[in-house]
């Protein structure tokens, strides 16, 4: 029995593009796959080149259309639909998978060389020399990014220096967010944020409709203050900001705006409602930043892990007390 030889779609569709955009904002993220297997860009031949890839359909989308003016075979890993970079970290782009693929695709009879191109960011996951030795094909390591596949494969597989190289441009970061900022609007985040409002309205005098939207308007600012901070501007500041740590990188743009906030709120709600807002603000730009370490090429998963034991009590102490404040400052105060 054939292996089963899929052609890869022509083009980057209206549907690709919408596709792209829904995952770029954590909607349908862990459904967005292809079929894994081996797939036919163009019409390759015995000696054409063997690509191997994630079955995240956003990875498989940008290596087939940089493969688009050529013929090439595209072999596509089960990684649960997942990127290569971090399918390769948790064992799903590995070597028994591409083993198991290059053996059920009989390659080995449907081409003339002996040779897969298999993404450095897959480094991690593939023993080149296990490869060799289960399926007879060598590894050669292609290109951090899938737009070089190209000029990669012209150059005889040889990659340059900036070919190697991982970049984390401004851009390369802010494409990232919109996953951050989705955190936001989780149910159990929504229902959170809904019942602290709903609670801003108690003081010492029962509950006020007013001091709803007052304090509960205000309690919203200093939470979209924080989001902001953390999820877009820390980011796209990333390199400049001071501190190694993510969290306090986050912290101190959290601070600033925080106490913006905080001056904003100190007429109408007093002084320990605007401490509230500033501890509360710094609390959750600090936390959004910190899950921004598994997004860059900036930290390994032993610092990541490290940086969330060091900041997670500082994080929920922050949290903590600006509770504590703004459920005092409803005590002792009166909203105008």
């Amino acid at each position: 029995m054939s292996a089963v030889i899929r052609p890869a779609p022509v083009g980057f569709t209206r549907a690709d593009r919408m596709g792209a955009w829904r995952v770029r904002w954590n909607i349908g993220r862990n459904r967005y796959r292809v079929e894994p297997g081996l797939y036919r860009v163009g019409q390759p031949g015995p000696d054409a080149p063997v690509v191997v890839t994630a079955n995240y359909k956003l990875t498989f989308d940008v290596v087939r259309t940089a493969l688009a003016d050529r013929s090439a075979w595209l072999l596509v890993l089960d990684t649960d639909g997942i990127n290569v970079w971090c399918a390769a970290g948790k064992g799903t782009f590995g070597t028994m998978e591409l083993a198991r693929r290059v053996l059920e695709a009989d390659l080995s009879d449907l081409v003339s060389h002996r040779t897969l191109v298999v993404p450095q960011l897959g480094a991690t996951g593939v023993s080149a020399h296990d490869i060799l030795e289960f399926t007879g094909f060598r590894v050669v390591w292609g290109p951090v990014r899938a737009d070089d596949l190209p000029d990669f494969l012209d150059a005889d597989m040889t990659a340059t220096t900036d070919m190697r190289r991982v970049t984390f441009t401004l851009l390369e970061r802010i494409v990232l967010t919109p996953v951050e900022l989705s955190y936001a609007w989780r149910p159990r985040v929504l229902l959170a944020i809904a019942a602290l409002v709903v609670a801003s309205g108690f003081d010492v005098w029962g509950f006020s409709a007013g001091a709803v939207v007052e304090r509960g308007g205000w309690l919203l600012g200093a939470g979209l203050a924080g989001l902001l901070a953390g999820a877009v501007l820390a980011p796209a500041a990333l390199p400049w900001l001071p501190f190694r740590m993510f969290s306090a990188k986050g912290a101190l743009l959290g601070a600033i705006a925080g106490a913006a906030v905080g001056f904003g709120a100190l007429i109408s709600l007093g002084p320990l409602a605007a401490l509230a807002l500033l501890f509360g603000t710094t609390a959750v730009a600090s936390y959004m930043t910190m899950n921004f370490t598994g997004t860059t090429t900036f930290t390994s998963p032993s610092g990541v892990e490290l940086e969330m034991r060091r900041s997670l009590p500082w994080q929920v102490g922050a949290g903590a007390l600006a509770l504590v404040l703004w459920v005092a400052s409803a005590v002792v105060g009166v909203v105008s």
